[in-house]
């Protein structure tokens, strides 16, 4: 019987980045510009009642985000969600991605929790909401997949003073799926004088071979794939019946495409 690896990501790297920053302050715009000069993908997460707002971007400069990055929901208003009636937390995350999809051009289908704070019922609610991730602010230090997409925990928060030892710590793991997830909030770079740190940060993860620069959504979506590939019995066929191709480890020695949609033999 074939020995069987859902360990890869696109092409078969093992490595992924992304980036997460939250509330849409002008800030987003230099930020957004300086990831995709250095090949970096973020996802931007935004109160869409704030958007427009003095202090907080206007509608075009969200669509100017959204060209190349992910945009994603944070609470129409930014409340505690957990603290809400569950009717009026999914209403705060429907109105949000109501808002925020003319914007995106596309389904938003992500979040973060406003302060990182949430429960599981209200986690639940929003998964039937059509939120299919969200992010905490539990910087782990570590480069695992969550379990559960809506209960998913950062590796650090921008400002973290050893994220050169992380990232190292980072590039030296080498079995399974890691991803180095770093999150913050623009504003933090205008208020702490650390545009430069940043763009260290940013050359220091960029342009990569072995790793794969994804949005928080991408990610998602990619594992969310590959979970679902299904097997014959003895592990000599798989089917994909998503929309996205998947690599597997196949006998330890070869990572295996997996079309969308397709039955191939292994």
């Amino acid at each position: 019987m074939k020995r069987i690896a859902l360990d890869c990501l696109p092409y078969g790297k093992k490595k992924a980045v992304t980036m997460s920053f939250d509330d849409g302050r002008p800030a987003d715009i230099p930020l957004a510009a300086l990831f995709e000069k250095y090949g970096i993908k973020g996802t931007f997460h935004y109160n869409s009642e704030n958007i427009g707002t003095e202090g907080y971007l206007t509608p075009e400069q969200v669509k100017e985000v959204g060209r190349y990055h992910e945009i994603s929901c944070h609470g129409a208003t930014h409340p505690f969600l957990e603290q809400l009636p569950l009717p009026v937390a999914v209403q705060e995350i429907v109105s949000d991605r109501m808002a925020l999809e003319p914007l995106a051009g596309k389904p938003v289908r992500g979040m973060s929790y406003p302060y990182g704070t949430y429960s599981a019922p209200l986690k639940e609610a929003l998964r039937a909401a059509g939120m299919e991730y969200s992010r905490t602010i539990a910087n782990t230090g570590e480069f695992d997949l969550p379990g559960d997409f809506m209960e998913w925990h950062p590796t650090c928060h921008q400002a973290n003073e050893n994220i050169e030892g992380l990232f190292q710590k980072f590039l030296n793991k080498k079995k399974h799926i890691r991803v180095f997830y770093v999150w913050g909030h623009s504003y933090e770079l205008d208020r702490d004088g650390s545009w430069d740190r940043m763009e260290k940060i940013c050359q220091m993860l960029s342009h990569r071979e072995e790793i794969w620069y994804a949005t928080n959504l991408e990610i998602c979506d990619y594992v969310t794939a590959m979970r679902n590939l299904r097997f014959t019995a003895d592990r000599s066929m798989v089917y994909n019946p998503g929309g996205l191709d998947v690599w597997i480890w196949v006998n330890d020695r070869e990572a295996v495409r997996v079309p969308a949609g397709a039955t191939i033999s292994l």
